[in-house]
């Protein structure tokens, strides 16, 4: 079975049965073989179009938006955050700025507690902006300190 009549099948057989009961209900005089038919068609058109739509509108959610980005990233070296501080916030901090793919706030292992710094993965093109303008800016009392992650070295 193909995929987008599995997961429409359920909905397509529910509104077809709703079909059914108002086709039936305004016009007694038709035949039921006829209302059924007319339903099932009416539900198998308009249910998978319903869902495309309603799926397209739910991907391009700001939530996707790192499935949605194409271009070069660059990921930035965000150190003395507040230890208040959460994703979120850094998150539009930077948003403020220009696009923001991913953020990771850093935490110890074992008491699971903030450790002060973090990583925002941002559009290349937008990286040298956000430095410029958040280095040595204050967030939550903070004087952050930004700057372009350096990779990680094997020990």
């Amino acid at each position: 079975m193909l995929p987008t009549l599995r997961a429409t099948l359920p909905y397509t057989l529910a509104v077809a049965i709703l079909a059914f009961l108002v086709f039936y209900l305004l016009n007694p005089a038709l035949p039921s073989y006829v209302v059924v038919v007319l339903g099932v068609l009416l539900c198998g058109v308009l249910v998978p179009i319903l869902r495309d739509v309603k799926g397209n509108a739910i991907n391009l959610s700001d939530d996707m938006v790192e499935h949605i980005y194409q271009g070069e990233t660059a990921t930035l070296y965000v150190g003395n955050l507040p230890y208040r501080a959460n994703e979120e916030a850094v998150q539009q901090l930077f948003e403020a700025k220009g696009v923001v793919i991913n953020v990771r706030l850093m935490k110890d292992r074992q008491t699971g507690r903030r450790r002060g710094f973090g990583f925002v993965e941002v559009a290349a093109k937008d990286a040298e902006k956000m430095i410029q303008a958040l280095n040595d800016s204050e967030f939550q009392d903070r004087t952050l300190k930004v700057r372009e992650a350096k990779d990680r070295q094997e020990s």
